[in-house]
């Protein structure tokens, strides 16, 4: 009998639960596994979701995910960590000092999750200003779309050309390098903007219309798993946005809504 391979590295995510499987803690861990990570997890909430909506909402105690990760910490080489829905001031405050401690000197992909695509808000306000001076000066990458980026900014991003000045200002607050996923803004091509110290990287792409769900998700944690692998942050990016681009193009279409679910199917060659 051949015996498996072991995993190439160890990512955790802290973020909720999505019942659909779409995007959460399901698409995390399915988007590791795509590039040989091995996956941990820290659910910091359950939610009750569907291709439609998002019906309940219940997040866990503090205590239980402080438990979560000493359990994880303690006891796996945790070679990147990446951050969804954490809900709560006290959460992300918590979050905040596993980085600084247990998990600390490895890589962060802080991914701000703050509304669902269906509206349902999953971070409460008063964690907004936490994420913001506790969470973010702690990301090695950070990841958001752009109503999430209009939040942290405090001002509307409506245009494309507004993108690489968000990006490099999100940058200012501390985080290493900034991802600014440029979906929600229209145009016949979506822009995604990357900074880091060396300047700013466009990735182009045609516009796709489609109905997705747990896309920032998938593509947030293919770059954890790139960073776990030992990648710098900007070789990183582009390795999860080529292997991204790839889910996209084989996602499932599920539930009665329908919601296009990215599928990761591993590491894809680079083009210039």
């Amino acid at each position: 009998m051949t015996l498996p391979m072991k995993p190439r590295s160890f990512a955790l995510t802290i973020a909720g639960s999505d019942s659909g499987g779409g995007a959460g803690i399901q698409a995390d861990l399915r988007s590791f596994a795509s590039q040989g990570v091995y996956g941990l997890s820290a659910i910091t909430a359950v939610t009750a979701q569907n291709s439609r909506e998002v019906s309940a909402v219940q997040v866990l105690s503090t205590r239980l995910i402080r438990a979560q990760i000493q359990a994880v910490a303690s006891d796996f080489p945790v070679a990147a960590v990446k951050t969804g829905m954490l809900a709560s001031r006290t959460i992300v405050r918590l979050v905040a000092a596993a980085a600084r401690g247990a998990l600390a000197n490895r890589p962060w992909v802080v991914d701000p999750v703050m509304i669902a695509t269906s509206g349902a808000t999953l971070l409460r306000a008063d964690a907004e200003r936490s994420v913001r001076e506790d969470l973010l000066p702690l990301a090695t990458v950070l990841t958001p779309n752009v109503p999430e980026a209009e939040v942290l900014l405090g001002r509307r991003l409506s245009r494309q050309s507004q993108l690489e000045r968000a990006a490099a200002d999100l940058r200012e607050l501390g985080a290493q390098a900034v991802l600014l996923k440029g979906g929600h803004v229209p145009g016949p091509e979506v822009i995604d903007v990357y900074a880091d110290a060396g300047g700013i990287i466009l990735y182009r792409a045609v516009r796709r219309r489609l109905n997705g769900h747990g896309t920032g998700c998938c593509l947030a944690s293919l770059v954890a798993a790139r960073l776990a692998l030992g990648e710098a942050p900007a070789t990183a990016v582009a390795a999860a946005i080529a292997a991204f681009r790839v889910a996209l193009e084989h996602g499932a279409v599920v539930g009665s809504a329908p919601v296009w679910v990215p599928y990761p199917l591993g590491p894809q060659e680079l083009r210039s």
